[in-house]
């Protein structure tokens, strides 16, 4: 199977340049994604092209990761209703600092066919526009680029299109025109919101060289329940541990609608036919074992975290279902129980002896009075830090809490309340 078939299988072609499949299954080409560096994390919805890439290598074709310092500086209107906040030089080199890092556990940077990242503010910075309206400019006519469909929506919508973003699709039809001459790259790849910019970009270099210049696009991953991919009720989903922990990243994947769990397994991870038909049929015979789902997050979550960060990422899910809460922080029971039920009491409640577990469940509200806080013990339905409580007269102190700072309390199978000491 050759890349092309590959990817269609997978469900990764949208559309392509009629050329393209027996150019893949007769050349080896070098093809380049731009990833928007308007923030200082990439999010799960660049995974998608970055698996494309990834996937592209291990063809033995060569991949090119394009950064846009420059256009970054500009906007681009494709898929946008409305005109964004441009960034600042300062601002773009930050977020640029650590893409580089969330590329290298996907893409091979040493191998003989390497990857390459560049960042076309390199040309376009010092790019006059004298020079850039006489080389590039004079190439398209002002209907050609009206009959864009990006372009088409903003100039229907209310705030209109400003010749800044305008200007954009010529912009990155010029990156493509650049990486060609100087990596003899042939092949752009993007969103298919991003069909009208590669084309630009293939027609420039057969204006301007009369080389040939392919594109292929990939769907624009939405889910069944009608959301943005890659959005919570908690907002969006970051590559970054540090503003995304690996906790929530797996929660993100795991969760995961029946009616979507196979094409992101298609998209998102390097499983065969064999194995992904394999986790369909499980979860024909067996949906409530959500195998699929939690294959999913496995293999995502290694591959952006590690496999420590997965072990701990699996360690925190089973904590809601009763398990050992041993090795987590309280940093980290937090945030497993950030929806549940809480409350804050003094050190000083804990001095002379301790509370009584008695009083601490009734006080916490996990039982209406201390005599079913009773009833509930003697049937071994009371838990501390998912330790079942057994002595009517047992005495909670500062020395049970974890990090000196929680106490996880649970009644029966899912009723939970994090006492947090302040």
């Amino acid at each position: 199977m050759d890349l092309f078939e590959e990817m269609k299988w997978r469900g990764l072609v949208y559309d392509s340049t009629p050329d393209l499949p027996e150019r893949l299954k007769t050349e080896k080409v070098v093809a380049y994604v731009g990833f928007d560096p308007t923030a200082a994390s990439l999010h799960v919805g660049s995974l998608l092209p970055i698996m494309c890439l990834a996937r592209l290598q291990r063809f033995g074709h060569t991949p090119v990761a394009l950064v846009g310092g420059g256009t970054g500086l500009i906007g681009d209107p494709s898929g946008k209703t409305k005109e964004r906040m441009l960034l600042t030089p300062d601002k773009v080199a930050e977020n640029l600092a650590g893409i580089r890092a969330q590329l290298e556990p996907f893409l091979d940077f040493a191998s003989s066919n390497r990857a390459v990242m560049v960042n076309n503010h390199d040309w376009l910075g010092s790019m006059s526009l004298i020079e850039f309206l006489r080389d590039t400019g004079k190439h398209f006519t002002v209907n050609y680029m009206l009959a864009k469909e990006s372009v088409k929506r903003r100039l229907e919508s209310e705030d209109g299109i400003s010749y800044t973003e305008f200007s954009y699709m010529l912009l990155q039809a010029y990156d493509f025109s650049v990486l060609n001459r100087q990596y003899d790259c042939t092949l752009q790849m993007g969103g298919s919101d991003q069909w009208g910019n590669i084309v630009a970009g293939a027609e420039l270099i057969r204006k301007t060289t009369g080389g040939k210049a392919s594109g292929l696009v990939f769907p624009l991953v939405t889910n069944s329940a009608g959301t943005k991919f890659g959005k919570t009720e908690s907002g969006t989903v970051w590559l970054d541990p540090k503003l995304t922990s690996p906790y929530r990243f797996y929660q993100f994947w795991i969760n995961t609608d029946d009616r979507d769990v196979i094409p992101y397994l298609k998209y998102f991870t390097w499983l065969t036919r064999e194995e992904i038909e394999s986790l369909e049929d499980a979860m024909r015979t067996d949906p409530g074992a959500r195998a699929p789902q939690t294959r999913l997050a496995e293999e995502i979550t290694a591959m952006v975290h590690g496999s420590d960060e997965l072990e701990r990422a699996k360690q925190a899910t089973a904590v809601l279902f009763g398990g050992s809460l041993e090795s987590l922080s309280a940093t980290d029971l937090l945030e497993i129980f950030e929806e549940v039920p809480s409350s804050e009491v003094g050190p000083a409640e804990f001095a002379d002896g301790g509370v009584g577990v008695i009083d601490l469940f009734a006080n916490a509200g996990l039982a209406a009075s201390k005599g079913e806080a009773r009833r509930l013990l003697r049937g071994g339905g009371l838990r501390i830090n998912n330790v079942v409580v057994s002595e009517e007269d047992q005495r909670v102190t500062m020395d049970d809490a974890i990090d000196g700072k929680v106490f996880v309390l649970r009644k029966g199978r899912k009723h939970y309340h994090v006492v947090q000491i302040r």
